[in-house]
């Protein structure tokens, strides 16, 4: 057995790192461990550490369900802060065959302006390979966003994701749930619908993933763009009689602080299917 471990932030779903992955797993016996550093992305508004960890775990969850669809052997798991950090966890933990790194290009890479993987090489001896995704030239899939709290269940809004993805290993979706007031409860509510939801997005077929956002629905979108690289947002309400999102121009400040479209689905009040 083979185990070939995987670092990875923001280029985890990049096209060169996934043909690499598809490459290497041809060997029988090849097993793969993706480690995601939850690390705080270098500009936007001011994102809290929860945060930053659910979203590299997002990022894990996407990764693991895409490339078990595709019969690779692979698990994953959010790592330090630091990458240097979260790899030697990881190959201290379970010392692996071989590592791979993946970084923006040297442009835009605080990863190999520190030096990383000559500093990985160099403590561990390890063969560390180096892949570079271009986030610039986008994803090998399409990849929503969905912003959604209490009609997150609707079958209108099911239904439009799953007309979405008529292949559902082309699609990804990512959905955040922007917590409504009422403190800890309202945390341990919104996580329970969070999972349910996500729980039949996947039993639809789809390929999801997702996190708790800020109260604010508008600073959830915004923050959720930075932090993630997508090509669609999808905003599900209630009815404009019912929906504060909707009294707030939501839809309308997100086309604006968005570079790429943004749909509205209105879910009816007798459409809900909640947590």
């Amino acid at each position: 057995m083979t185990e070939i471990l995987v670092v990875a932030n923001r280029t985890i779903g990049g096209r060169p790192v996934l043909e690499r992955v598809r490459e290497l797993a041809k060997e029988p016996g090849t097993r793969f461990r993706l480690v995601v550093p939850a690390q705080r992305p270098g500009s936007g508004l001011v994102i809290y550490d929860d945060a930053v960890r659910d979203a590299a775990q997002v990022r894990v969850d996407l990764a693991v369900t895409f490339l078990r669809r595709e019969g690779i052997q692979v698990e994953g798991e959010v790592g330090d802060e630091d990458p240097f950090h979260a790899t030697m966890d990881a190959i201290g933990e379970r010392r692996p065959d071989q590592v791979i790194v993946s970084t923006l290009p040297a442009t835009s890479s605080g990863w190999m302006r520190r030096d990383l993987i000559e500093r990985i090489q160099q403590a561990t001896g390890l063969p560390v390979e180096h892949v570079v995704v271009d986030l610039s030239e986008g994803l090998p899939m399409q990849t929503t966003l969905v912003i959604a709290n209490k009609t997150s269940g609707g079958h209108e809004l099911i239904d439009r994701l799953k007309e979405m993805a008529p292949d559902p290993q082309q699609h990804v979706f990512i959905l955040v749930m922007p917590l409504s007031d009422g403190g800890g409860r309202a945390s341990w509510e919104a996580r329970g619908r969070l999972a349910t939801v996500l729980d039949r997005l996947r039993n639809e077929g789809l390929v999801a993933a997702g996190m708790v956002g800020d109260p604010d629905p508008y600073t959830a979108a915004v923050n959720a763009l930075d932090l993630f690289t997508v090509s669609s947002v999808v905003i599900s309400t209630l009815p404009e009689e019912k929906s504060g999102w909707t009294r707030a121009r939501l839809v309308e400040r997100v086309r604006s602080a968005s570079r790429v479209p943004v749909e509205h689905v209105v879910v009816p009040i007798d459409d809900q299917v909640t947590a």
